[in-house]
C-alpha cells in the first residue's frame, strides 16, 4: 500500500493536477527501479495465519526488524510499518501480508540485491518468532474469516466501502499478494508509449507470473485467481481503462478518469476521515460532504492517486500491477521484465510495434480470459504463449542492450532466465503447483509451505 502523503499546498485549479503527473518526467540519467512485493505470513508449528498482536505476533515483528536500521511508523500509538534512511518502506497491508516498498535504484543488480538483503532480514527474525513466509497470488489455505485485521485506519474505511461495490473486494484486501514495479517517463509522449505498451502487455505479465491456482486447500480452476478477484471488486477504480489507447490520451485525460473515481478518505489531524463514495470534483469545489467549505491540498490528490487500482497507474511514476506475487527468484523477474521493455527505447518501439494494430476487443477478451486460462489464453491464431516467446526475447534484448553490469561483468539479462524457462515449457508457477498437488504432494495442501516458502 502506498505511503501516505500529508500536508501540501492548496489546489487552486484543475491544471495543477496535470501538472502534478507531468512533474514526475525526468531525462534518462535520472530513472530509477522501485520493487514492491507482498508476501503471507503464517505460524509454522500449524500454517495458521499470523495476528498483529502477541509475542509472535506482526507487530512484534516489525519491532525486532529495527535491530537492521528500520525506523518505526506509527499511526497514534499503533507500529504499522518501518522506513529505511535508504528510502525503502516496510508496510502492512489489510490482512497482515508484509510488504517491502523498495528505494529507487540504478539498475536491477541493485533492486535484486535490496530483495535479497530484505528477505534474508525478515527469515532471521521470522525464524526466531516462529514464522515463515510464502509467496503467492492468493492465501491457498485460508478462510477469510482466519485472517487477522491489520489495525489502520484507512483499511476500516476500505472494508466497509468494498461490500457496496463488488463481490469479491474483500478478498483482494485480506488474501492477495502482488508483486510490482514503479518505473519512470521522460515526458508525456514517453508516458503515454509505455502506458499503451504495459497495459497492453499487462495480462500476459499475469499469465507469466500466474502463481494463484488454489482456494482453500484445493484447486481453484484458475491460474490467476488473484487476477480473478480484481474483476469483482470495485468497477470505480479497477478493470480495463481504453482511453489510454485513444488519440489524445496524456496527463489531462488521466486527470479526467482520476476526477470521476470515488473517494476512500480525507487525512485531517491524524485522523482519517471517511468520505467514501464521495467527489474530487465537489471537494475541490468546498462542497464535500464530509468535510463541507474546505479544499483539498496536492497531498489530498496524492493520496486520492493511491486509491485507484487499474492494472497500470501513474503518479509521478508508473506503477506495472498485473503479476501474482511469487516465490524469491520470481521477485527479481518481474521488475527485469519490464525494465527491458521500457527502459531501452528500440526495445520499447518494437514492443509498442507488436500491440499498436491489437483492437480494443482482443485486449477486452484477454484481460477477460487469462486469470482462467493463464498463458493458453487464445490470441489470434495463437496463444498467449506465443507472444510471450517474442516479448520475453524483447525484453532479454532490452537488458542486454542497456549494459547495467555487475561485479562480475554480468548484464541485467539473466534475470529473465526464469521467464524464458516458463516460455520454453509452456508452463506457469501455478500449473508447476498443480503438477506436484496431483503428484508428489498426493493433495496435501500443506506440502506447499515447504517447497515455496522463502
Amino acid at each position: 500500500m502506498s505511503v501516505l502523503q500529508v500536508g501540501g499546498g492548496p489546489i487552486e485549479s484543475r491544471d495543477q493536477l496535470a501538472a502534478y503527473l507531468e512533474s514526475g518526467s525526468k531525462p534518462l540519467s535520472q530513472w530509477r527501479i522501485g520493487t514492491e512485493h507482498e508476501k503471507f505470513g503464517y505460524r509454522l508449528a500449524d500454517y495458521g495465519t499470523v495476528p498483529y498482536e502477541g509475542p509472535a505476533g506482526i507487530r512484534a515483528l516489525l519491532e525486532r526488524m529495527m535491530r537492521f536500521d528500520w525506523q518505526p511508523v506509527r499511526e497514534g500509538d499503533t507500529l504499522i510499518g518501518l522506513v529505511h534512511r535508504e528510502g525503502a518502506n516496510i508496510s502492512l497491508e489489510p490482512g497482515g501480508q508484509f510488504e517491502l516498498s523498495g528505494a529507487p535504484l540504478i539498475n536491477l543488480h541493485e533492486t535484486c540485491f535490496e530483495v535479497n538483503n530484505h528477505l534474508d532480514q525478515v527469515r532471521e527474525i521470522a525464524g526466531e518468532l516462529g514464522i515463515g513466509f510464502l509467496g503467492m497470488g492468493f492465501a491457498p489455505t485460508w478462510r477469510r474469516d482466519q485472517i487477522p485485521i491489520m489495525p489502520k485506519g484507512r483499511y476500516a474505511i476500505m472494508r466497509r466501502y468494498m461490500q457496496l461495490k463488488g463481490n469479491l473486494g474483500l478478498d483482494m484486501m485480506f488474501r492477495t499478494c502482488t508483486v510490482q514495479v514503479n518505473l519512470d517517463f521522460a515526458s508525456e509522449a514517453d508516458m503515454v508509449k509505455k502506458f499503451r505498451v504495459s497495459l497492453a502487455l499487462q495480462p500476459l505479465a499475469t499469465a507469466l507470473f500466474a502463481a494463484s491456482p488454489f482456494y482453500e486447500g484445493k484447486p481453484n480452476g484458475y491460474q490467476s485467481y488473484r487476477r480473478h478477484i480484481w474483476s469483482d471488486t470495485d468497477p470505480d477504480r479497477t478493470g480495463d481503462i481504453p482511453f489510454v489507447f485513444e488519440n489524445g490520451f496524456g496527463f489531462e485525460r488521466y486527470v479526467d478518469y482520476a476526477l470521476n473515481v470515488p473517494m476512500y478518505f480525507v487525512y485531517r489531524d491524524g485522523k482519517y476521515i471517511d468520505v467514501a463514495g464521495q467527489s474530487f470534483k465537489d471537494f475541490m469545489n468546498g462542497k464535500l460532504p464530509g468535510l463541507p467549505g474546505e479544499v483539498p491540498t496536492m497531498d489530498d490528490w496524492a493520496n486520492h492517486l493511491t486509491t485507484l487500482f487499474p492494472e497500470v497507474r501513474i503518479k509521478k511514476f508508473m506503477e506495472m500491477r498485473g503479476a501474482d506475487g511469487g516465490p524469491w527468484q520470481r521477485l527479481c523477474a518481474l521488475p527485469a521484465f519490464w525494465v527491458g521493455l521500457l527502459y531501452d527505447q528500440s526495445t520499447l518501439d518494437a514492443a509498442y510495434d507488436l500491440i499498436k494494430d491489437w483492437t480494443q476487443e482482443e485486449r477486452t477478451a484477454q484481460v477477460r480470459d487469462v486469470a482462467r486460462l493463464g498463458l493458453r489464453t487464445p490470441f489470434r491464431n495463437g496463444t498467449l504463449l506465443d507472444v510471450a516467446r517474442q516479448v520475453v526475447a524483447l525484453s532479454a534484448h532490452g537488458l542486454s542492450a542497456r549494459a547495467k553490469l555487475d561485479h562480475v561483468g554480468a548484464d541485467e539479462s539473466h534475470f529473465v532466465n526464469v521467464l524464458r524457462r516458463i516460455t520454453e515449457s509452456g508452463k506457469s508457477l501455478a500449473d508447476e503447483m498443480l503438477d506436484r498437488y496431483n503428484g508428489a504432494w498426493g493433495g496435501d495442501i500443506n506440502k506447499l509451505f515447504a517447497d515455496y516458502s522463502y
